[in-house]
C-alpha cells in the first residue's frame, strides 16, 4: 500500500457505488460525503501515508476529483451495466489452464445500440501507455463476461479533464493473442518455480516485494481480495 493507490483506490470505491444506485439517486449524497467516509480505510498508515501533511495533500487531490465530477457528471448520470460477477473472469485458455479476471470500472448503457461502452477513470498524473495491456484484458473481460456488444471504450482522467476520451477499440483477436502470449509465460515461470527479472538493477515492480521478503516492510492488515498489505 502507498499513497497513491490509497487515492485511486478511494476514489474508485466512491464511483463503483455509484453504479449500482438508481439514477435519480447516484448525486443524492455529496460525493466528498462519501469519500470521508471510506478514506477512513486507507488513513494514516494503513494508506501508507509517511505524515499528516501527505495524507491531507492526497486527500485534497481526491477531493478535486470528485468535485470534477459532482460539476461534470456526464456518462455517470445514465444507465449502467453491472457484471454480475464480484470479479468478473473466464477461461482465457482451458488448456493451459488460464483464466483471464479483472474489475470494470464503469459500463455505460447505450439504449439506442444495445450496447456498452467501457468507460476507465484514472486518478494518476500521467497517461496510460499506449503498448499497456489494460485496453486488450478490459475488452476482452467485456466480450466475455457479458452479452452486448462493445460500441467503444473511453478513458477519465479525473485529475484533469471534465469529460472522458475516447480510445481505439482493439481488434479481438489481436488483443487474445497478446494477452495470451504473456499469460502463457507466468504459467510457464510458476510451474518451473524461475522468475527472472530483466533488469540487471531489479525493476520498480519487484521492489516492493523485496522489501517486504527482506522484513523491511509493515504489515498493516488483509484488503478486500484476502492479500496482506504491507507499507514500505
Amino acid at each position: 500500500m502507498n499513497p497513491a493507490l490509497a487515492l485511486g483506490q478511494t476514489v474508485h470505491d466512491v464511483l463503483d457505488e455509484l453504479s449500482t444506485l438508481p439514477q435519480e439517486d447516484r448525486f443524492s449524497v455529496s460525493l466528498l460525503d462519501r469519500l470521508i467516509e471510506k478514506w477512513k480505510k486507507v488513513n494514516g498508515k494503513l494508506g501508507g501515508f509517511s505524515s499528516q501533511e501527505e495524507e491531507e495533500s492526497y486527500l485534497a487531490r481526491a477531493k478535486t476529483m470528485l468535485e470534477r465530477v459532482m460539476k461534470n457528471p456526464g456518462p455517470l448520470t445514465g444507465k449502467a451495466v453491472k457484471i454480475r460477477q464480484e470479479l468478473p473472469y473466464y477461461w482465457l485458455s482451458e488448456d493451459d489452464n488460464i483464466i483471464l479476471c479483472g474489475k470494470i470500472d464503469w459500463l455505460e448503457y447505450i439504449e439506442e445500440t444495445d450496447s456498452v461502452r467501457i468507460l476507465d477513470f484514472k486518478t494518476g498524473k500521467f497517461d496510460e501507455d499506449g503498448d499497456s495491456l489494460q485496453l486488450p484484458i478490459y475488452y476482452l473481460l467485456v466480450t466475455n463476461c457479458q452479452t452486448r456488444a462493445i460500441a467503444g471504450v473511453r478513458y477519465w482522467y479525473l485529475n484533469r479533464d471534465d469529460e472522458p476520451v475516447d480510445e481505439a477499440l482493439p481488434r479481438y483477436d489481436e488483443s487474445e493473442k497478446r494477452v495470451l502470449e504473456i499469460a502463457k509465460k507466468i504459467a510457464l515461470a510458476r510451474k518451473l518455480d524461475r522468475f527472472v527479472c530483466k533488469s540487471k538493477d531489479g525493476c520498480p515492480f519487484c521492489r516492493p516485494f523485496e522489501s517486504v521478503i527482506a522484513g523491511k516492510a509493515t504489515h498493516i492488515g488483509v484488503n478486500d481480495f484476502n492479500q496482506d498489505l504491507y507499507t514500505i
